[in-house]
């Protein structure tokens, strides 16, 4: 068995309990990309029945209206998906850094502040996108219902 004098042991328990907080970022990170990835077959779903819909003669206005808004939502959530996965690659960048800076003790706190900073930032923009496509997501539906109500009223 591989014996560590207690100052390394103590480094490596270090290192691994300090690794802990940006795999914690990863985890809400990946759990972000499944609701983004749900909505975006949703709205692929939407698109793909509105755009048989627009095939015939007699189509609606209204259904290139709202393949034009489900275009809208898409965009949103694709810089969505950009940036929780460029945040998820820099959380798993900052980990590396961790543990190679722990193997050759160098001055890796510029580079872990940044990498860690732009996972941050990259989940913000993300979840910044996500509330731009659930704004237009409940705009969108307003529109519809307001339709419908001038339809049957």
């Amino acid at each position: 068995m591989l014996e560590l004098p207690d100052t390394a042991l103590q480094s490596v328990i270090h290192v691994i309990q300090t690794s802990l907080t940006p795999i914690f970022l990863l985890s809400a990170i990946a759990a972000l990309l499944g609701v983004f990835t749900t909505r975006l077959s949703r709205i692929s779903d939407q698109a793909a029945s509105l755009t048989t819909a627009t095939r015939t003669e007699n189509s609606d206005p209204i259904a290139l209206i709202r393949l034009q808004h489900l275009r809208r939502r898409s965009h949103a959530l694709d810089i969505a998906v950009f940036l929780a996965a460029v945040g998820g690659a820099c959380t798993c960048a900052t980990v590396l850094a961790l543990f190679v800076g722990a193997l050759n003790s160098s001055g890796l706190g510029p580079v872990l502040f940044v990498l860690f900073g732009l996972a941050v930032v990259c989940t913000i923009g993300a979840l910044s996108a996500f509330l731009t496509e659930m704004l237009i997501a409940g705009r969108g539906l307003r529109a519809e219902v307001t339709h419908h109500e001038k339809r049957l009223g």
